[in-house]
């Protein structure tokens, strides 16, 4: 069995002293429901949703198809509003009375699964192309810079469409960045290994309506590479969120 410290709080771990988490911003979660309206009846996506995420903390989301990853996600965006409960970032509220408060999410980095993604590129470039490629000069300088030191990243399966060893580069690249810029991330993913490879924390939701059912702390040194998956502790962590 798994130790999971946080499993019940939900809340982050410290960040080491000096360290570049120091740059992120933190998120929390509070009694986050989201129900949809369909023709014949409300589907519950969310339930009851409570969760700390610490500044600069990696954060791995996995679950079944339709367990709401992307749905949580969305609304950690700003573009889903919760049917029910709060969401703060740096402790400003996302979400007022309805409306989105774009301030509180001026320096956040979105990659969802439908974005295109060139191998050739590192995961640096493939975060500013589709920003570059929307405004004047200006904003794609911005852009450049919020891409090169993001406050938060949100990621939707940024890899899933990539064959195996441009997946693998892909993750050593995406753990550089995080290195690097300190910046907050919570990335979905059906993949368990490449969760436990990238995470600080993975949560694990229950099919549907999705519930926080773990928080399994992954506390394996930084940085990782290749051989980590091939590690006991690695394959014990990967073991225990399958069962």
């Amino acid at each position: 069995m798994i130790a999971k410290a946080m499993e019940r709080a939900g809340g982050p771990p410290d960040a080491p002293a000096g360290s570049a988490a120091s740059a992120g911003m933190g998120l929390e979660v509070a009694g986050v429901n989201k129900t949809y309206q369909t023709r014949r009846r409300e589907v519950e996506a969310l339930k009851d949703i409570n969760l700390e995420i610490g500044p600069g903390e990696f954060i791995s989301l996995v679950g079944r198809s339709g367990c709401g990853k992307t749905t949580l996600l969305r609304i950690l965006s700003g573009l889903l509003s919760p049917t029910a409960g709060s969401v703060s970032a740096g402790g400003h509220s996302v979400w007022k009375g309805g409306r989105r408060d774009d301030e509180a999410l001026a320096r956040f980095g979105l990659v969802f699964q439908d974005a295109n993604l060139f191998p050739w590129y590192t995961v640096t470039d493939n975060i500013a192309l589709p920003l570059k490629l929307r405004g004047t000069a200006k904003r794609s300088r911005r852009a450049r810079a919020l891409s090169c030191d993001p406050t938060v990243l949100l990621m939707d399966e940024p890899f899933g469409a990539l064959d195996a060893l441009t997946r693998d580069r892909m993750k050593r690249d995406l753990q550089e960045l995080h290195a690097a810029a300190g910046a907050t991330v919570v990335f979905v993913t059906h993949s368990i290994s490449e969760a436990v490879f990238l995470a600080d924390r993975v949560v694990l939701l229950t099919p549907r309506p999705g519930r926080i059912r773990s928080v399994t702390p992954v506390t394996l040194a930084r940085p990782r590479s290749l051989e980590t998956e091939t590690s006991e502790q690695f394959q014990l962590i990967v073991r225990g969120l399958r069962h």
